[in-house]
C-alpha cells in the first residue's frame, strides 16, 4: 500500500503502520462526510486509535441519532466510491490561520496558537475537505475498503471539563472485509458475554441514576456470589496467617495528606465533607488506615511479618465515560492486604503473595495472563514521590525478587503506584483488552511518612517495609470477569441458585416441596418453581436465563419412587436418582469447588 507524506512524497507503507494510516485516513473521510451533512460542523481532533478512529466535532445544537450515524457511514461510502486523491501541502503560520479562519475551523485555529514555536503547518485535502494534519495518508479514498461508524459519545475539548463538551463519533477500519467481519463477530461475542446484560438477566446487580452513576447495588443473587468470593479468599488468607480487620469508609484529609495521596490522588477522590472543623473524605484506598493500625502499639521483629487484610469498601470519582457496570464503578470492594515486613522478609513474603495469586488462578482456571513489573517514570516528579534513592532501592529489590523466583515478567515505565513499584498480573479475558486483576506492590515510602517503627534484634528502632497486595483485585471486578468468562454459568459452589426443583404439575407439588426442603437442610441453595408454566418453559428459563447448574424434574413417577429426574444446565439428562445420591453429588462439587 502506497501512502503520501506531509511533504508530498509517496512511498510504500511499512506493513506495521498500514492499519494506523488506514484508520487515520478514515477519520478524515468521516469528517468530510460529516461536513457534507452538517455544514456548521467545527472539527477538533480526529486521530487513529488501537482499534479504529474517531473525530471530536462541535455540531452546535444538533443531537445525533443512530439513524444519523448510519447516514454518515453511507456518505463515507460515497466518498470512497468517488476515489478522491489525498493531496498534501505546507503553509506558513499566517496563511494557515487565514485558511482555517475562512473555513470557520475555530478549534484548529486555537490549536495553531497552542503550537507557538511552529512556523509552518501541513495540510491534507481530499475533494472539498481540508484538514490540518501531520499525516501520512492513503493516496486515494478508494483504498479504504472496510470500515464502520460505531457510536457517539461526549468528549471535552482538550479533555478539560472546563471546556465545551463536543460530540465524539467513533468508527473502526480494517484492511479488508474479512477483518471487519471478524471484528463484528467479536463484538457479537462481547455483547453475549457482557456482564451488565447477564447481570440483569440473572438479577445479580443493578444501577440506578437516582442512587448515582457508578454505584452498583448487588441484588440477592449477586450478593450470594459476592459472599462466596469473600469467604473463599478469606479462608485462604487465614491459613497463611492474615489477620482481618474492619476500618471506616471515611478518613480525615490530614490522613491522606500524611500518606501523600492528597497530593497525588485527590482528583480521583470525592470532595471533602466539613464536619465540626474537620475535613473528611470517602476513602479511595485502605493503606493509610492499615498504617495507623500498625502504629497502634509497639512492634517487635519477633511479631513480623504482620499481615493485615480487609475486604474494604472504597470510593473513587471515576469519570462517567469510564464507568462500566461492576467492572469499573465509583464504589467497589478491594480484596486488600498490607504486609509489614523486615527487609530480610521481602523475598519470602513476595514469594508467598505470588504463590497465592497463582493458586487462586489455578482454582478458577485462569491461564491467560502475563506479569508486568510496573516502574516509575523518573522524569515525572509530579506523579511520583520524589526520592530517587528510595525508588532505586525499591525497584531493584522487587526486580531481584521476581527474577530469583523465576517469574517471567516485562517492565513498563510510568505504571508504578506513586509510592512504589509493583507487580501487576494482567489477565486476557475472552473478549476485549487485558486488564489488571492482581497486584503486589513494594513500599518504602508510606511507612516512612507515617513514621512506623519496630524494635529490631539489636534493640534499635527500624522502619518496616510494606507490601501492598490484592489477589482478587476488587471483588466487583473479579466477579465481572467471572461472569464474562463463564457467560454467567458459574460453577456449582458459586452459583446463586444451585438447584431448581421443577414439579410437573400441582399433583406433585407436595413432594417437590419436601425435596426442596431437604436440599435446603443440606445447605444447598435450592429454589422451588411453583409457577403454572409448562415444564419445557420452566427448564428453558432455568437453563438459559437463570443459568442454574441442576434442575430436578419431579413428576408422579418420581414421587412414587422417591427419586428425582436430574437435568443439567448444559442440557444433559442424567436420569432418575435418589435424592440422597443427588445431594451427595452436589455437596461434593461444592466442597471441592469443582470447576
Amino acid at each position: 500500500m502506497k501512502i503520501i507524506y506531509k511533504d508530498g512524497h509517496v512511498a510504500e507503507c511499512p506493513e506495521e503502520e498500514e492499519l494506523h494510516v488506514l484508520r487515520h485516513s478514515a477519520a478524515h473521510i468521516m469528517a468530510q462526510a460529516i461536513k457534507r451533512l452538517y455544514p456548521q460542523a467545527d472539527f477538533a481532533y480526529g486521530p487513529a486509535t488501537q482499534n479504529g478512529f474517531y473525530y471530536d466535532v462541535d455540531l452546535g445544537d444538533t443531537k445525533l441519532t443512530p439513524e444519523d450515524l448510519e447516514a454518515i457511514e453511507k456518505e463515507m461510502k460515497k466518498i470512497v466510491k468517488e476515489n478522491l486523491p489525498f493531496k498534501a501541502y505546507m503553509l506558513p503560520r499566517d496563511e494557515a490561520k487565514k485558511l482555517m479562519a475562512e473555513r470557520n475551523e475555530n478549534y484548529k485555529l486555537e490549536h495553531i496558537d497552542d503550537l507557538a514555536d511552529e512556523t509552518e503547518f501541513s495540510f491534507f485535502q481530499q475533494g472539498e475537505y481540508v484538514d490540518m494534519c501531520l499525516g501520512p495518508h492513503i493516496l486515494y479514498t478508494k483504498a479504504l475498503k472496510a470500515f464502520k461508524v460505531t457510536q457517539q459519545s461526549g468528549a471535552y475539548w482538550k479533555n478539560d471539563s472546563e471546556n465545551k463538551m463536543l460530540t465524539r463519533i467513533n468508527g473502526v477500519a480494517f484492511r479488508n472485509t474479512e477483518e471487519l467481519q471478524e471484528w463484528e463477530r467479536q463484538q457479537a461475542e462481547a455483547r453475549e458475554r457482557d456482564h451488565r446484560r447477564i447481570g440483569r438477566e440473572m438479577q445479580l446487580f443493578m444501577t440506578d441514576d437516582l442512587v448515582g452513576r457508578g454505584l452498583p447495588m448487588f441484588l440477592p443473587n449477586g450478593y450470594v456470589v459476592w459472599q462466596e468470593l469473600e469467604s473463599y479468599i478469606k479462608e485462604k488468607e487465614r491459613r497463611l496467617g492474615y489477620q482481618h480487620v474492619l476500618t471506616p469508609c471515611v478518613g480525615t484529609v490530614d490522613l491522606y495528606k500524611t500518606s501523600g495521596h492528597w497530593d497525588h490522588y485527590k482528583d480521583n477522590m470525592f470532595p471533602p465533607m466539613e464536619m465540626e472543623g474537620e475535613s473528611y473524605v470517602l476513602r479511595p484506598m485502605n493503606c493509610p488506615h492499615h498504617m495507623r493500625i500498625f502504629a497502634n502499639r509497639p512492634r517487635s521483629y519477633r511479631s513480623m511479618p504482620i499481615r493485615i487484610g480487609e475486604i474494604a469498601h472504597d470510593f473513587r470519582y471515576e469519570s462517567s465515560g469510564t464507568l462500566k457496570g461492576i467492572e469499573r464503578g465509583r464504589h467497589f470492594c478491594q480484596n486488600d492486604a498490607h504486609l509489614f515486613v523486615t527487609p530480610e522478609q521481602i523475598k519470602s513474603e513476595v514469594a508467598s503473595v505470588c504463590d497465592l495469586i497463582f493458586d487462586v488462578y489455578k482454582d478458577f482456571g485462569i491461564t491467560d495472563y502475563r506479569c508486568v513489573l510496573s516502574l516509575r517514570d523518573p522524569a515525572d516528579k509530579k506523579k511520583y514521590h520524589d526520592d530517587d534513592q528510595m525508588w532505586n532501592t525499591a525497584e531493584t529489590a522487587l526486580r531481584e525478587v521476581l527474577t530469583e523466583l523465576g517469574i517471567n515478567f516485562t517492565e513498563e515505565i510510568g505504571e508504578a503506584a506513586f509510592y512504589g513499584p509493583k507487580l501487576d498480573v494482567n489477565v486476557k479475558p475472552a473478549v476485549g483488552a487485558e486488564y489488571t486483576l492482581s497486584t503486589c506492590q513494594l513500599d518504602f515510602c508510606l511507612p516512612a511518612r507515617f513514621e512506623l517503627r519496630y524494635i529490631d534484634r539489636d534493640g534499635s528502632e527500624k522502619c518496616p517495609v510494606v507490601i501492598h497486595r490484592a489477589i482478587l483485585g476488587s471483588l466487583d471486578r473479579f466477579m465481572a470477569y467471572l461472569i464474562e468468562e463463564t457467560k454467567g454459568r458459574f460453577p456449582v459452589w458459586l452459583a446463586p441458585v444451585q438447584v431448581k426443583v421443577l414439579p410437573l404439575s400441582e399433583k406433585t407439588l407436595d413432594y417437590a416441596r419436601r425435596v426442596n426442603e431437604e436440599l435446603l437442610d443440606a445447605g444447598i441453595r435450592a429454589v422451588l418453581d411453583e409457577s403454572n408454566e409448562k415444564i419445557g418453559y420452566k427448564i428453558r428459563l432455568a437453563q438459559q436465563e437463570d443459568r442454574v447448574p441442576y434442575m430436578l424434574v419431579v413428576g408422579g413417577k418420581e414421587a412414587e419412587n422417591c427419586t428425582v429426574a436430574v437435568r443439567t444446565r448444559a442440557g444433559e439428562d442424567l436420569g432418575a436418582m435418589s435424592l440422597d445420591a443427588f445431594t451427595g453429588k452436589v455437596l461434593e462439587e461444592i466442597e471441592t469447588r469443582a470447576k
